[in-house]
């Protein structure tokens, strides 16, 4: 009887696929595992339930309801009610005693395996690998991939928007996630954090999808829409899609989740290197909160290089310390020579990534590798001349891997208009070191330089003018001799200029009374003042009869100053230039 009560209690589900009877409760998140399994392809048959039930089961009805045929075939006996496979349920872990509580076990362990779950700590990493080669852990995918953090707490960076007691890690924990635009530069940990939240969701029970914008078309994301609305439907059960790069996508194609995330049928989270204000609808970022990701520290991207060191078993040497094979460090096979690297060669690399996390790791990679093959079989000198035993990663291995720090920069996206903004703050500022920094900074990451000449121009009459009115001289042939000869000789042109700029006095008197006469003009109110008669042309007779050029005073024909008045009567007094009303 105690046994039928428990049965009542939790009743039993099997699963269509592997066959597990297991509580209501548990189907959903049994479902996912079993066909992601049957998906990827198994390497054996999963484990059957030992003692199958020989009752039909039904798929449908309301819970307690039962079958006149399981009466008919299950013999005597309590019958167990059935639930339909689409119920309500939660992905929780099954009470221990529990019957079915082992498949929702082992669907868990596979998930684990597949990557569902979250991700192993940098600690269960080289656990994960102990006991192969330096050189066998390298291989396969790259060693970002390989070393992403699963967790909130294996997340490096960011504190000012992940930190403790931030808004959005507070969210992220209590699984209230709202609809999100990542936005930063590559390698920040946009789709490190979206891979934590798929991790997250999935033991929540949410749904998560990734689609890539470089790839998916409008017709795929419809289809997840419609499977979310299915799901929300049928399930009960929250989805969470995931576009990388979603400026990818053009106006229209970004118009296609707005009523979906709008009533909440998904849960947007989009990743861009580009500024949302320009590649995102506005009505899209209304309804998504803008998360900005910053370039990693250095102290940041040190921690995430001598992470991913521990990792692989190589032992960082500090700049006077000695080491030989019996030397503490390297957890590879004795098959293999220990691997070492320079405390300053960490450094180093992470100073030259730029805070791209994953140029430093695929950097740390490719020197580990080329060490490995370069030096197999040899004995490598220590920069004091001692003997070696096992293969030296130095500072210059480190720089020859990435050859020189990448410099970001996109002709075409919001750095652009910053370092262009810059150049033109720093001229102003009379800086004229700054604007040579801003100005080299645009040539050498590929900008158009009569784009740089063009904006020279416009800089010699708003902020120089009248002060130095040889200026626009100069940044007229400026221009005309980047255009004759181009780049990269004309980057001499342009420096000359911009120091020229930044030297010189400064004015902005014409600029600012044009400034003046066009407020004067947007805020007039009623029609525009008409042209004084004296001043308007007169070339035939019939304006000359109507007053047209009447008691015009021709100012050559005077020797004295002649007074006379050029503005409408109501602007009667107005000084544009002084920006006052006489």
């Amino acid at each position: 009887m105690e046994g039928a009560g428990a049965q009542q209690e939790a009743p039993l589900v099997r699963c269509p696929v592997c066959l597990w009877e297991l509580p209501a409760e548990h189907i959903n998140s049994h479902l996912d595992g079993c066909l992601q399994d049957s998906g990827a392809g198994r390497g054996g048959e999963p484990e059957r339930s030992p003692q199958p039930s020989s009752k039909k089961m039904r798929l449908s009805g309301p819970p307690g309801e039962s079958s006149g045929e399981e009466e008919r075939e299950g013999g005597s006996g309590p019958t167990t009610p059935m639930f339909s496979l689409f119920h309500k349920g939660r992905a929780a872990a099954a009470p221990t005693g529990t019957p079915g509580g082992a498949a929702p076990a082992a669907a868990a362990a596979r998930g684990q395996e597949r990557g569902a779950g979250p991700a192993a700590s940098p600690g269960s990493h080289a656990a994960a690998l102990r006991g192969e080669t330096v050189a066998q852990k390298l291989e396969g995918k790259p060693l970002a991939d390989k070393l992403r953090p699963g967790t909130l707490g294996d997340y490096v960076g960011q504190d000012q928007v992940l930190g403790e007691q931030t808004l959005l890690r507070s969210l992220l924990e209590a699984h209230e996630i709202p609809s999100l635009v990542l936005w930063g530069p590559p390698g920040c940990g946009k789709t490190t954090l979206a891979h934590i939240i798929a991790s997250n969701s999935k033991k929540n029970g949410t749904r998560f999808v990734t689609l890539s914008a470089t790839s998916a078309k409008t017709n795929d994301v419809r289809d997840v829409i419609k499977q979310a609305e299915n799901e929300k439907r049928l399930l009960k059960r929250k989805t969470i899609l995931f576009i990388d790069e979603i400026h990818r996508f053009n106006k229209s194609q970004q118009d296609t989740f707005l009523p979906h995330v709008e009533c909440g049928t998904v849960t947007l989270i989009g990743a861009t290197t580009e500024n949302p204000s320009f590649q995102v609808n506005s009505a899209l970022l209304s309804r998504c909160r803008v998360i900005v990701l910053e370039k990693l520290s250095v102290e940041a991207m040190e921690t995430i290089l001598m992470r991913a060191i521990k990792s692989l078993g190589i032992r960082v040497l500090g700049q006077d310390e000695q080491h030989t094979s019996s030397a503490n460090g390297s957890d590879s096979k004795s098959s293999e020579s220990p691997v070492y690297i320079e405390e300053k060669a960490v450094s180093t690399l992470a100073y030259l990534c730029d805070g791209d996390a994953r140029t430093g790791l695929n950097g740390l990679q490719l020197a580990v590798q080329a060490r490995l093959t370069a030096g197999k079989t040899s004995h490598q000198a220590s920069t004091q001349g001692c003997s070696v035993d096992g293969v030296l990663i130095t500072e210059d291995h480190v720089k020859e891997g990435l050859q020189r720090s990448h410099i970001l920069y996109d002709r075409a996206g919001e750095e652009h208009y910053n370092c262009i903004s810059a150049l033109h703050k720093s001229m102003r500022g009379s800086d004229e070191n700054a604007s040579l920094y801003w100005l080299a900074r645009m040539l050498e990451g590929g900008e158009d330089p009569l784009y740089v000449a063009r904006r020279l121009v416009r800089f010699a009459s708003e902020d120089i003018g009248l002060a130095d009115p040889l200026a626009l001289t100069q940044a007229v042939a400026a221009y005309q001799g980047c255009h004759f000869i181009g780049m990269p000789e004309c980057e001499v042109i342009l420096a000359q200029c911009v120091v020229y700029f930044a030297r010189a006095p400064k004015s902005i008197e014409v600029y600012s009374a044009y400034s003046n006469v066009k407020a004067c003009l947007r805020n007039h109110q009623g029609p525009l003042p008409p042209v004084p008669l004296h001043l308007r042309n007169a070339p035939t007779r019939l304006m000359k009869d109507l007053g047209y050029g009447k008691d015009y005073k021709y100012n050559p024909m005077y020797q004295e100053p002649v007074e006379q008045e050029y503005l409408p009567e109501e602007l009667k007094g107005v000084d544009f230039l002084k920006g006052q009303k006489m």
